[in-house]
Parts: structure tokens; C-alpha cells; sequence
């Protein structure tokens, strides 16, 4: 039984389940490496200033927080401080015509690798999202960033899966395996949070 279950099976309604839930996810941000974080800040902030391309990938629920960082990073950012040169931030989880055929040709594990091959240069950043650490067209493309001498941030969850031994830098949200809930939900946090923190640096 993990966390989530236990926390249903001694809540009598969806007050307590609640309150439950919310005391958890208090739980995992606390224990956050705030370290890390800083450190992941300055990766962007370094990729900002070289105008290198900052990449977001990830499935499922991931997949739909990489474009919502791509989007916070670079569209977001550049609104809300009218700044003359925004973020370049590609989440590579967006072009569904271009998924689909690299997916049907050259299958599943190929979705990002063959998209990095494309547009990837030297100096780029790639952030690879996931809750087990563990989905095989990841950590290759983890692998290959790596190989062309580029930076790779990971935020996982669970025990950290094949991400522990691949990225430079690592957000992990320790929990047990299958609660994929709370650890989508604190990488969503983490995306306001650090999207909010340049917009005011870059605002000042």
C-alpha cells in the first residue's frame, strides 16, 4: 500500500482524503533539495545567456508538464517582463505529426533522440521529466545529449530509476513506486516556481 492508498483507506470522506493528500504533498516539497533547485536555476540562467536551446521531454503526465515549463520559460517569462530576448525553450512533446512518424518508422524509443539529432547544438540543455526515471526513449535521449557533451537536468520521482546514474543534475521527489500523482504534481510546482523566480530577476 503506498502513500495515496493509505491515505484513502483512513479518510471517512473526501474532507479528510483531502486534507490528507495536501499534508503529503506539503511532505515532498519540504524535503526538496533546495540546492538543487538554486543549481537548476543557474543552468537556465547560463543557457539564457549563451542563447542556447533549452529542450523539456517527457510522457504522459510529464509530457504535458514539458510543455507547460516550455511555455512558462520562454513565452511566459518573456511576456510578463518585456524582455528583449526570451528564453529558447523547445518542448519536444508538441509536434504530434512529427511524434507519430518517428514513432511508426522508427519506433517509440526513437521519439526524442531523432527530434535532438535535428535540432540540438553544441552548448544546448536538455530537461528530461519523469516519475520513474525509467521510460526507455528518456535515457536515450538523456544518453545521446550526453554523448554531444550536453548538460541534462532530470526530475523524476519513485527511487530515481536509470535518471540517478545519467543526468548532471537531479530534482528528486522520493516516494514510493506508483504514486505518480504527487510526484507529477510537486514538478508542476517546481516549473511555477522557478518561472516566477525569472520573470521577477528578470523584471529587476
Amino acid at each position: 500500500m503506498n502513500n495515496i492508498e493509505r491515505i484513502f483507506s483512513e479518510s471517512k470522506g473526501i474532507k479528510e482524503y483531502a486534507a490528507g493528500y495536501l499534508k503529503y504533498l506539503a511532505k515532498l516539497l519540504h524535503e526538496l533539495d533546495t540546492d538543487a533547485i538554486a543549481t537548476f536555476v543557474e543552468e537556465l540562467e547560463a543557457a539564457y545567456k549563451k542563447q542556447n536551446t533549452i529542450f523539456v521531454i517527457g510522457n504522459g503526465g510529464s509530457a504535458a508538464t514539458a510543455s507547460h515549463m516550455a511555455n512558462d520559460i520562454g513565452v511566459d517569462v518573456m511576456k510578463k517582463t518585456a524582455c528583449a530576448r526570451a528564453f529558447r525553450v523547445m518542448a519536444l512533446t508538441d509536434n504530434v505529426p512529427v511524434m507519430t512518424a518517428i514513432a511508426n518508422d522508427d519506433g517509440y524509443d526513437k521519439m526524442f533522440v531523432n527530434q535532438l539529432r535535428i535540432h540540438f547544438r553544441k552548448g544546448d540543455k536538455l530537461i528530461a521529466i519523469s516519475a520513474s526515471g525509467n521510460s526507455p526513449n528518456l535515457v536515450e535521449a538523456i544518453r545521446w545529449v550526453k554523448s554531444k557533451g550536453g548538460r541534462v537536468i532530470g526530475l523524476v520521482g519513485f527511487d530515481g530509476g536509470a535518471f540517478k546514474g545519467n543526468c548532471d543534475l537531479l530534482i528528486h521527489v522520493k516516494t514510493p513506486r506508483g504514486e505518480y500523482g504527487p510526484v507529477e504534481d510537486v514538478h508542476l510546482i517546481l516549473d511555477h516556481l522557478i518561472a516566477t523566480w525569472l520573470q521577477y530577476k528578470l523584471k529587476k
